[in-house]
């Protein structure tokens, strides 16, 4: 049975745009779905205990679980919650497990704290899940500073114009990579989806000239 990876969208998202990323998985020998919630309207820990349905419905397959921005913050949640969930390996893209500047801006305009929904507490205001250690995790940050956070204000750092590279920095993970790449971007990338791949086959991100 091929394993299994299961990608989460992030905050504003309906999945379809996780779609390209998913084909260049499958083309690497992965089975691929996209969990689907309402990042607006419920909770990171409701959203939490859906994925984790999700997973439980894959039967005997071994899953992988891959999360965008907010999408990480769920794939943790989850894991916090149950850490055997999966037996495969983790991988975030661009997910501020630090919390979020953007978000605590937005959610400190009242005629804009509704595009943060319920989803800033213990989540992108801060507060968020921690990683245990029970599954190898590996997380992707872009460096292109073009996005939401250029409106907002800007970053005093490297970002990916929405998510600051230090809101990516998750404690006690090893593998930790960077591309030029926008927040958005990195589900385009080709380069992101074949580090992605690497790491989900070999618990390390590829160097550039090696064979997958």
């Amino acid at each position: 049975m091929p394993e299994t990876v299961i990608l989460v969208h992030g905050i504003w998202m309906t999945g379809l745009e996780l779609q390209l990323l998913a084909a260049r998985l499958r083309r690497c020998g992965y089975r691929t779905r996209v969990f689907r919630y309402p990042s607006l309207r419920q909770s990171l820990t409701q959203n939490a205990a859906r994925l984790v349905e999700r997973v439980g419905q894959q039967g005997g397959a071994t899953v992988h679980l891959v999360g965008h921005s907010l999408g990480g913050l769920v794939i943790l949640q989850a894991l916090q919650d149950q850490p055997d969930l999966v037996r495969g390996r983790v991988v975030l893209l661009g997910s501020p497990v630090n919390g979020s500047v953007i978000a605590q801006r937005l959610h400190a305009r009242r005629f804009s704290r509704w595009l943060i929904g319920r989803s800033g507490d213990g989540a992108l205001l801060g507060g968020g899940p921690h990683w245990r250690g029970s599954r190898q995790i590996g997380t992707i940050a872009g460096t292109r500073p073009l996005g939401i956070g250029q409106l907002l204000g800007g970053f005093g750092e490297t970002s990916d114009g929405t998510v600051a590279l230090s809101e990516t920095q998750l404690d006690g993970v090893r593998e930790a990579t960077s591309f030029c790449s926008t927040h958005f971007g990195m589900l385009l990338s080709r380069p992101v989806a074949r580090a992605v791949c690497g790491f989900l086959r070999k618990g390390r991100f590829p160097a550039p000239d090696e064979t997958l």
